[in-house]
Order: C-alpha cells, then structure tokens, then sequence
C-alpha cells in the first residue's frame, strides 16, 4: 500500500499536531459538570435508572452548553446507529478542541478513533492486515496457553482470590503484548500505565496525562524496534510503513491498539466472570457447544456494553436527529451502554439472558470507526470465560455487590477488585477439567468467518 506523499513523513504532524482551531483546551478542564457524566455512571452493572428513563423520553437530548457548545446525548439505539455510520455529517477530530502549542510529541491528540479521512482510512490500512482472519487465528494458540497458565495460577492461590489480579488483567495484557511484540523486559512498566487511561474523575487534564504516558512508552518501543523491528505488529508495521512513516506517527498507531485491546477485554474478563457467578445457565452454555459459548459472549458484551460511550463526535453542519436540531460544531456523546439496553434492540426485557439471540449491539460501535480488535477481543473472551466455567464451575463472590470497588466515571467501566471464591469445600484445588470443544486453529478461524 503505498501512502499518498501527503500522508508519508507529514502524517505524524498532521495527525498529532493539529492547533486547536476553536481555541478551546479541553486539557485545561480539571472536572467534568455533573450534567455530562450521567451515561458513565452506574449502578453494579446497570446504567442508573435516569439514563434508561432519558433514552425513553428523549434518546437524542441536550445536556448542557461548554466553551459556547451545546453537549448531546444520543442514547437511542436507532439515533446511535445513525450517527455511528455517518462520517458525512459527523467529525471525529477532536485536536480542533485541544490546543497543541508547546506539548511533546507524546501528548499529541491521535489515534484511529479521534480522526477523519482520508487521513483515517491511510492509517487504518497500515492495522488491517494484523487483524485478518488468518494472522489472528496465529494468535489461538498463545490465548490458550496464556489463559491456562493464568488458571493454574489461579487455582494454586485459591480457593479464595480476586480474579482481577490472578486473571481478568493478567490475560488480555499478556495477549496486548504479544500482539504489539512487546519484550518480556518491557512488560512490567508497561502494565502499570493501564487504568489510568480511561479514569474521567480528574476530567480532561488525568485523561491526557495518562494518554500521553502510554503513547510516550509505545514510541521509545518502536524507536528501540526500528533497527531490528520484532515478530509482532510494531515489527510488522516498521517492516511495511517504517520507510514512510516517523516513530510518533507508528507509536500512536500502537497505542490505538492497546487503548482498544487491553483495558477493554480486561473489564469483559472480570464482569463476565461477575455474571457468571449469579447465572448458573451462563456456565452450563459456555461448557457447551461452540455457538452456545458464541451466543453467551455476545450476551455479554451487549448487556455490560464496558465502553459505555462512543467517541465523540462534532457536527460538521447543522444535523436533524430524533427531532432535534444539533448545531455546525456541537458535541454528541453516544451512549453505548443505553443504546444496548433499548428496547428497540431487547424486545423491551433488557436483563442478562444467555439463551438470546445474538442482535446487532454496538459493542464494538459501528460505521468506519468500529473497533478493527472486535474479533480478537472475541476469540479472548470465548477461552478465558470458557476456561472459567470448565476449571470453575461453581465460581462464587465473596464480597456484597454493593460494596464492590465499581470503578466510577470511567470510559470503560469495570471494576477494581472480584473477591471469588474459585470451588466451596476444602482449600485443595479441583483437577483441570478440558474444555469441551476448545477452539482450535481451525476453529477460532471457522468462528470469525461466523
């Protein structure tokens, strides 16, 4: 693929150094107003009752006015798929609303999710071929491995553990770094620059901070990488794009990779393991059969919806939209979470059911900018939430729900902490029981051709 001269060395200023065209810093904002936090919070694993009643009276509403911008919230499933899948009238570029002068290459504005084309699809061609069918079913394998290493570790702590710690973290971070091809030597550091990414309770300033860690971590990767790039997509990457493309512009590319694949997977891992401790139907499907375990992961993702809103967009004209009128240069926030929860989607029963028909949830969003890791994130999610039900079957909290560490205002909801207890009885732990069907090579393939 062969990137047009504006887009070789010039992406990473083009893409990382936009001026903050409307004058507004979004990074100066050390709190969020109350009025624009509703769809981030919760209640354990359901939205409160006010975004439910807020979709239902107005699913496209105005929340409040800031910086002289009117702020949205689509919250209707309809109106969501609407605007997901119109990059016509709706923007993603949020560097016109984050002013760059004087900041490091590091705590540059980018990523697939925060940018338009064609400067977007030039970008995501670069990640598309780490992400076809056969370079994941490669990674299978490794899943396997990773997930029943993290089980046997598991068991020996047990009976009593957080399955955070022992396993919904540990798992999609060994799997982040062996898609990146990080070094085993790297990998500590690393780990520890994850959860802050996505904590709204500074507002913009901890968001920022916190991106510009990671992207400066991902950068120095692929700089050490250049001269003798890796197995995994950095070394993929440099080996495809390395001639044209700058170690900034190639680390944001990474790190849109780990925004997307670890925290992500890691709060599915731990509130699927939630669900799965109150629904002893979940674990008898997901020792099932392999469509059985298919229509259970994407109850899942579809009921905790753990990236509860979209990236935001800007309205690039004045848009009709659920009978409202959104002004040129508004934001709408879309709320994922609400938007999985309609009745329009559910048949108006909106509670975890395993036996459901897969329905086309936005998960993952939808249009361009849908997540290019959905199926990865799959495949992780049918061997770590089958190797639970198999190894774990009788997996119990130990812990109050509403004392749990719910993880408040966070763009990816989660939880801090999952005190389990793994088997009842005696602390000896249970013999590893082989899942039944275990996805092979073949299969993991097989299953995203599905």
């Amino acid at each position: 693929m062969r990137i047009p001269s504006t887009l070789s060395r010039t992406v990473g200023p083009l893409l990382l150094r936009r001026a903050g065209r409307s004058g507004i810093d979004l990074r100066t904002l050390r709190f969020l107003p109350a009025s624009i936090t509703l769809p981030v919070r919760r209640h354990g694993v359901d939205p409160l009752p006010a975004l439910g009643r807020a979709r239902e009276e107005e699913p496209v509403r105005r929340l409040t006015t800031l910086f002289g911008k009117g702020i949205w919230l689509v919250s209707g499933y309809d109106e969501a798929r609407t605007v997901l899948g119109d990059a016509t009238s709706w923007s993603n570029d949020l560097g016109q609303f984050v002013s760059q002068d004087g900041r490091g290459d590091s705590e540059q504005i980018g990523g697939l999710g925060m940018t338009d084309a064609p400067l977007h699809t030039e970008l995501r061609r670069c990640l598309t071929p780490e992400f076809t069918r056969r370079r994941l079913a490669r990674l299978a394998p490794r899943i396997d491995e990773i997930v029943e290493a993290r089980l046997d570790a598991a068991a020996a702590a047990g009976p009593e553990v957080d399955l955070v710690a022992e396993y919904a973290f540990p798992v999609p971070f060994e799997v982040i770094c062996e898609l990146l091809g990080l070094p085993v030597e790297d990998r500590a550091a690393f780990r520890a620059l994850g959860a802050a990414r996505f904590d709204l309770t500074q507002g913009g300033a901890g968001v920022f901070g916190a991106a510009a860690e990671t992207r400066e971590f991902l950068i120095e990767a692929v700089a050490r990488q250049r001269a003798n790039p890796g197995e995994g997509l950095i070394g993929a990457l440099l080996r495809d794009h390395g001639d044209r493309l700058d170690d900034v512009t190639l680390g944001g590319l990474a790190d849109g990779v780990f925004l997307g694949g670890y925290e992500t997977s890691a709060s599915m891992i731990a509130l699927g393991a939630y669900l799965l401790a109150g629904s002893p139907e979940a674990v008898h499907r997901l020792r099932g059969s392999d469509e059985d375990v298919d229509a259970v992961v994407e109850e899942m993702l579809r009921h905790l919806s753990v990236v509860q809103i979209a990236f935001l967009r800007f309205a690039r004209r004045d848009v009709e939209l659920g009978g409202r009128t959104i002004r040129e240069g508004d934001c709408v926030g879309v709320s994922l979470l609400a938007a999985d929860r309609d009745r329009r989607l559910t048949g108006g029963d909106d509670r975890f059911d395993p036996a459901r028909e897969p329905g086309r949830h936005l998960a993952f969003g939808w249009g361009m900018h849908r997540c290019l890791g959905a199926e990865l994130a799959r495949m992780e999610l049918r061997a770590a939430l089958r190797g639970l039900a198999h190894r774990f079957p009788d997996l119990a909290l130990t812990q109050d729900e509403t004392t749990l560490p719910w993880r408040d205002l966070s763009a990816v909801y989660g939880v801090d902490a999952l005190p389990v207890r793994l088997w009842p009885g005696d602390p000896v732990p249970p013999a590893p029981v082989a899942p039944r069907g275990r996805l092979s090579v073949r299969a993991a393939a097989g299953a995203l051709r599905r």
